[in-house]
């Protein structure tokens, strides 16, 4: 799917699910709330963390999902194009690190 089409579903479901976006400062906090879930995730999967009872099989991807889905909703509340975005920084990692690693 492309990122294009990612962000038309989610504000479709914005606007027949909710009463709209909110405010950017309000999404960051649960973009941060979203990150720290993966991160506790990572960490009972691969550090020394044990889970909860009540947190066990979590998986990684759920909790990516969850920070994509944010991070497209602040994009489509600020009106951003993130494919576009997305294509340039692919472009500008491509020319600075082509050789790098």
């Amino acid at each position: 799917m492309e990122i294009k089409k990612i962000q038309k579903t989610i504000d479709a479901w914005i606007k027949s699910n909710t009463k709209g976006y909110w405010q950017p400062n309000n999404m960051m906090l649960r973009l941060m709330e979203e990150v720290g879930e993966l991160a506790r995730e990572i960490n009972h999967q691969f550090g020394e963390k044990i889970p909860k009872p009540t947190e066990k099989n979590q998986k990684i991807g759920n909790e990516i999902a969850d920070v994509f889905f944010t991070i497209i909703c602040i994009s489509n509340a600020l009106n951003i194009d993130l494919e576009k975005y997305f294509l340039s920084t692919i472009k500008k990692y491509n020319k600075r690190d082509k050789h790098r690693h």
